[in-house]
């Protein structure tokens, strides 16, 4: 049996999406889905290891899932490997194939159109876009020759898509991110979609529209010349949004750090904690990964990356660390 391991976020999903729209990819006959809400990255221990034929693993850290992928190497499991996140070292094993590139301007999608030289372009420019690589996204659809609509509408979609993936559980989601693949899996032209009336684009943004009006009243933590920190209300809704709100924040004020604070499930827990997401300053993409990982529960990329459970009593340490860093 073969195993699909994937992020459950914009990125995950479409890289995925492009495999298996592919004609130049092998398309299993058996396949297991494995993925997730976005913040759920150790998933490659999922994978039935005396099942597996053979593995696609997209968009986790390796080195976050680095005993799993030993394993399946040790019983000679073909593993293809793409991410941009932090691999720490890469097993050198001839059952490993990886496609791991850590620059803050790319993701697995990109890293995914590359090896499928543009096959399905427009999908990736979707997911650049949904991961907040704007920049990049709009190199690639100007290299292609999208319209400035085009664009406005792919980067509509691929933030609906993120927004999706964000929840502290999949219960949290209006769409499990296995079952919006499989939906996704239906428009080799994203384009399709967005003109389809009713479709799961025009679902998502309603849905998304809705949440991001509620956290337009968010209330601020802290603000100075190097960050800006809100906090969201402990519900679903602004669980689904942490991600992409932080994003518009830091698309805002390109100079700044941006922090997103979400208290976790407060009525039930007696351990309070925090979720957090940081976004580096856009002009300066560096170091988020690093600081978060510093922290319990931390981790992430250069540009983008979030602690799951902060102790409430350590989120001065963590402002202070932001602050340090970008000063």
């Amino acid at each position: 049996m073969h195993f699909d391991v994937f992020n459950g976020d914009a990125d995950g999903i479409i890289a995925l999406l492009q495999l298996r729209l592919s004609h130049n990819t092998p398309q299993p006959s058996e396949v297991t889905l494995v993925t997730g809400v976005k913040r759920d990255i150790s998933l490659l221990a999922q994978v039935e290891i005396n099942q597996a034929t053979s593995v696609v693993v997209l968009d986790i850290s390796m080195e976050k899932n680095s005993t799993a992928l030993a394993n399946l190497l040790a019983r000679e499991i073909p593993v293809f490997y793409v991410d941009h996140h932090r691999a720490g070292d890469i097993p050198k094993s001839t059952h490993l194939t990886s496609l791991i590139d850590t620059d803050a301007n790319t993701c697995t999608s990109l890293l995914v159109n590359k090896h499928l030289n543009n096959e399905f372009v427009n999908w990736a420019v979707t997911a650049a876009f949904g991961d907040n690589m704007q920049a990049s996204a709009q190199s690639l659809s100007e290299e292609v020759c999208l319209s400035k609509e085009q664009q406005l509408l792919l980067k509509e979609l691929g933030i609906y898509i993120n927004y999706n993936g964000y929840g502290g559980s999949v219960d949290d989601l209006h769409f499990h991110p296995a079952q919006l693949f499989k939906k996704l899996l239906e428009y080799p032209n994203p384009f399709d979609l967005i003109n389809e009336t009713g479709s799961v684009y025009h679902q998502l943004k309603k849905a998304y529209l809705a949440d991001m009006a509620k956290a337009k009243g968010s209330m601020v933590l802290l603000e100075n010349e190097q960050l800006t920190a809100v906090q969201l209300a402990d519900e679903p809704w602004a669980r689904r949004v942490s991600g992409v709100f932080g994003n518009e924040l830091a698309n805002a004020s390109p100079d700044k750090a941006h922090i997103v604070v979400t208290l976790n499930n407060a009525d039930i827990n007696t351990d309070k904690t925090y979720t957090i997401s940081l976004r580096a300053p856009l002009n300066n993409k560096q170091g988020a990964g690093d600081i978060c990982a510093s922290f319990p529960t931390g981790g992430g990329r250069a540009a983008a990356a979030g602690v799951n459970a902060l102790p409430v009593e350590m989120l001065g340490d963590f402002f202070d660390s932001v602050a340090k860093y970008y000063s």
